[in-house]
């Protein structure tokens, strides 16, 4: 800890924070009673915190060390370890794209069904196999982006691609609350929650159980016209420099599944979903 914000507060000038320099200044970049001054703390409580002692230091308070002394992203959280606080990143705007690069890997994943979700699961790129299989026929346009949770939500029943649709879309709906948590008042958002709760009453249920759920390895069975019912694993991969976004590949949970799921490859076999 000393080191760290030693070297974090030579490097930030007086003048860079609107100080004067001031004579005989031996110290490189900032004094700790600047740094104290600036970030609204006491200068003995930051001289402890430099030294690592067992202080209590709130969320509140290293971030406003962390502006004092100018600290990215990645730097402000390693002061969150440093400080045993428990770290969670400021929001931001959800991605809403793709580069080539990503859509050349999944692409090239087929023909397991590969995906790109932002945490609000919009469908950023997917692959050909992907849409074939999950790609359903919607009651009403989507607001924004092209989105799983809006197509399974306002599907008909018999058109959901997912067979056991009572036991999946509650576990979607919880990982989607757990992502709601950081975005909590932004007007896309409640936008996008209000407006599946009128188009669905069954998301109003779910949604109002307050479950939360992380993304994470499950078993799922998918029912496909052409080859029959096809048991898939699902697995989230993250993406540097892509916050919350995951790419989530289905691969075949037995042989049989694996047999039928390389005839979705061609082309030849579509669900009748447009």
């Amino acid at each position: 800890m000393a080191a760290f914000l030693r070297s974090r507060r030579a490097r930030v000038t007086p003048g860079e924070v609107g100080m004067p320099p001031g004579l005989r200044r031996r110290t490189p970049g900032l004094r700790r009673e600047e740094v104290a001054q600036l970030s609204g703390v006491g200068v003995t409580w930051y001289t402890w915190l430099e030294q690592g002692r067992p202080i209590n230091a709130s969320a509140q308070v290293l971030d406003a060390v962390a502006r004092t002394l100018r600290l990215d992203p990645p730097e402000r959280e390693h002061l969150y370890h440093l400080a045993e606080v428990p770290y969670a990143p400021a929001p931001g705007a959800l991605v809403q794209s793709v580069g080539p690069e990503i859509q050349g890997i999944i692409d090239a994943l087929a023909p397991r069904p590969a995906v790109v979700y932002n945490s609000r699961y919009d469908i950023l790129a997917a692959n050909s196999v992907y849409r074939d299989l999950f790609i359903t026929p919607v009651q009403e346009c989507a607001p924004g982006p092209d989105n799983a949770l809006w197509r399974l939500f306002t599907v008909r029943e018999q058109d959901c691609p997912l067979l056991f649709r009572d036991k999946e879309l509650p576990v979607m709906v919880a990982t989607l609350r757990a992502a709601y948590g950081l975005h909590a008042g932004e007007p896309c958002w409640e936008d996008f929650i209000r407006r599946l709760s009128r188009a669905s009453p069954l998301f109003t249920r779910l949604w109002a159980s307050g479950d939360v759920a992380e993304p994470g390895r499950r078993v799922k069975v998918f029912r496909h016209e052409a080859v029959g019912e096809l048991r898939m694993t699902s697995m989230s991969l993250s993406i540097n420099g892509m916050p919350e976004c995951r790419i989530v590949v289905y691969t075949p949970d037995d042989e049989e599944t694996a047999r039928r799921t390389a005839a979705l490859r061609s082309g030849t076999t579509k669900n009748p979903a447009p």
